[in-house]
């Protein structure tokens, strides 16, 4: 699923799978009775979420990205998203793509140019664009299974 290189964030993705495996191991295992264990697993889940969360969003402050524009343009829904996007958030997302291009290529983080910059990696524009049309989708399906 994920590409797993050195890079310190993706230690704490693989370090945070394994132990989410490991508790929803427990959890399986745990009875109705054992809800304590159930609390204590959801507080360690929630806990290693909000770091992991605080790790990306570092991760993309240093090149200037949100992270809706690590999606993949060729999903379908997504572009089609994109079509129906308006044209300043689509420039705004070309601009942030090529500048994390710039800056990687020359090894370099947003701060080292703009040290005061304002970045908000979890704002989302084309997020609830992809979910009308994927439940336009399903919605679709749904009204024509008769037709099986």
């Amino acid at each position: 699923q994920e590409n797993y290189s050195t890079t310190g964030s993706s230690i704490i993705l693989y370090s945070c799978n394994r132990l989410r495996i490991v508790i929803r191991y427990c959890i399986l295992r745990a009875s109705s009775k054992n809800m304590a264990l159930r609390m204590i697993s959801d507080k360690v889940t929630s806990f290693l979420a909000q770091q992991y969360a605080k790790r990306v969003a570092y991760e993309l402050n240093q090149v200037g990205l949100r992270y809706e524009d690590l999606i993949l343009e060729t999903q379908p829904a997504f572009e089609e998203a994109l079509e129906y996007a308006p044209k300043d958030v689509i420039e705004a997302r070309t601009r942030r793509l090529k500048r994390a291009i710039d800056l990687s290529y020359k090894r370099k983080s947003l701060l080292d140019y703009a040290p005061n910059a304002v970045c908000d990696p979890f704002k989302v524009d084309l997020v609830p664009i992809i979910e009308k049309i994927n439940q336009r989708d399903q919605e679709y399906t749904l009204y024509n299974m008769h037709n099986k």
